[in-house]
């Protein structure tokens, strides 16, 4: 999972293995089929796999990429490319307030309203100084692009007076060469 220089290597709360167990228990009290389970659940599996699912989870931020990796059984790693990065919201509902949680969850430029978020983290340690990581890493990464592009930028306007000149030093040169051979 390393691409890069790494600057930042995010921490979760360990609350948040308490927080996944509940909000499980939860759903299955709710659902019908899942009540016969909840007490399977609360009997041990659920601890076995909350605290596998803690134990998987890593983010951290290189100086080009945002990457994330959770999962015992199955796996799922993302990375996102600092340029794509949009901005970064903060979710909070009671239930996480309780376990003093929050969610960070990363907007990326082309995402849809539709297919929801490209990345949710869920329980990260001083969320807020995470964000401001990230950011700052994107602003950098901007920032050195656009100065290895040359060091500056040239409206349409300044690009057709270049172009002019150009055309008229062509010209220019045109003339003296039919000088030349008169």
């Amino acid at each position: 999972m390393s691409q890069g220089v790494l600057l930042f290597e995010a921490q979760f709360n360990p609350r948040l293995q308490r927080y996944l167990f509940l909000s499980i228990a939860l759903v299955l009290l709710a659902t019908i089929v899942g009540i016969p389970l909840l007490l399977v659940w609360i009997l041990g599996w659920g601890q076995w796999v909350t605290r596998l699912h803690y134990r998987s989870l890593k983010c951290s931020l290189t100086a080009r990429h945002l990457q994330f990796s959770k999962g015992h059984f199955f796996k799922t790693e993302k990375t996102i490319p600092l340029e794509n990065i949009q901005d970064l919201t903060f979710i909070d509902n009671p239930l996480l307030k309780w376990f003093d949680l929050r969610i960070l969850k990363v907007e990326t430029a082309g995402n849809s309203a539709q297919t929801g978020a490209d990345m949710k983290l869920v329980g990260i340690v001083d969320a807020a100084e995470f964000k401001k990581r990230v950011m700052q890493a994107r602003d950098d990464f901007q920032e050195s692009r656009a100065s290895a592009g040359g060091g500056h930028t040239t409206s349409d306007g300044d690009m057709m007076a270049v172009l002019r000149d150009i055309h008229a030093s062509i010209e220019g040169l045109r003339e003296d060469m039919n000088r030349g051979k008169e």
